[in-house]
C-alpha cells in the first residue's frame, strides 16, 4: 500500500557516511548535507538531510550503525561509504559486503537510495583500484539505485578545493560538490513511493 504524503510535508533523507558527510575539518553546517539541504530549499524544495557521517567509519561500521540512524520518519538514503576501506587496503570484496548490507536493508524498507561511488588510491595498484572501484557501479546496477560515480569527482588532487590533508574537500571542495548532487537528490524524491 503505497502513503501519500501530506501537501507541503518535508522529506527527511538520511545522509550515511563517513568524514566526507561529516564535514570533518569544517565549520558547523558547512558540511555536505547542510549545503545539498540549503540548495535544495533554495531550489523549492522541502527536504531535511540528517547528517549520519562519523569521520573514520568504514563501510562495515556504517552498516553497523544503520538501524538506529533510520528514524521513522526517513524516506531515502544517500550513502557515501568506502573511502575509509580503500585507504586502509581492506578487502574489496568485505567493503561490498557491507555496502550490500546497507542496499539490502533500505530495499527491504522501500527506501531509494542514492550511491555515491568511490575510487581507490592509486598507490594500491591496478588489480585492487580494479576490484574495488567496480563496486558501486555494480551494486547500482543490482540495486537499482541512482548513482554517482565518484563522489569527490572534479575535487580530488586539486589543492585549491581540499584541506591541507588533500583528502577532505574544503568549503570550496563542497561547494563544487553540492551542484552536481541536487539534480540526484531530486531524482530521488521522485522515486519516493
Amino acid at each position: 500500500m503505497l502513503l501519500a504524503l501530506p501537501a507541503g510535508a518535508t522529506t527527511t533523507i538520511l545522509a550515511l557516511g563517513d568524514s566526507l558527510t561529516a564535514g570533518l575539518g569544517l565549520e558547523a553546517g558547512h558540511a555536505m548535507p547542510s549545503i545539498l539541504e540549503a540548495a535544495l530549499k533554495q531550489d523549492g524544495q522541502d527536504i531535511t538531510i540528517i547528517n549520519a557521517g562519523v569521520s573514520g567509519d568504514t563501510a562495515a561500521q556504517g552498516a553497523a550503525r544503520l538501524d538506529w540512524a533510520l528514524t521513522p520518519d526517513v524516506r531515502a538514503v544517500i550513502l557515501e561509504l568506502g573511502a575509509n576501506d580503500a585507504l586502509r587496503g581492506l578487502p574489496p570484496e568485505q567493503t561490498e559486503a557491507a555496502l550490500r548490507q546497507i542496499l539490502a536493508k533500505a530495499k527491504a524498507k522501500n527506501l531509494p537510495v542514492l550511491l555515491l561511488g568511490m575510487r581507490a588510491p592509486p598507490n594500491l595498484g591496478e588489480d585492487y583500484r580494479t576490484r574495488f572501484d567496480g563496486i558501486y557501479p555494480r551494486l547500482a546496477a543490482e540495486y537499482g539505485t541512482l548513482f554517482d560515480p565518484f563522489y569527490l569527482e572534479g575535487v580530488a588532487a586539486r589543492p585549491e578545493l581540499n584541506q591541507a590533508d588533500g583528502m577532505h574537500p574544503n568549503d570550496k571542495g563542497v561547494a563544487a560538490i553540492v551542484p552536481r548532487l541536487v539534480p540526484l537528490v531530486k531524482q530521488l524524491v521522485a522515486k519516493l513511493p
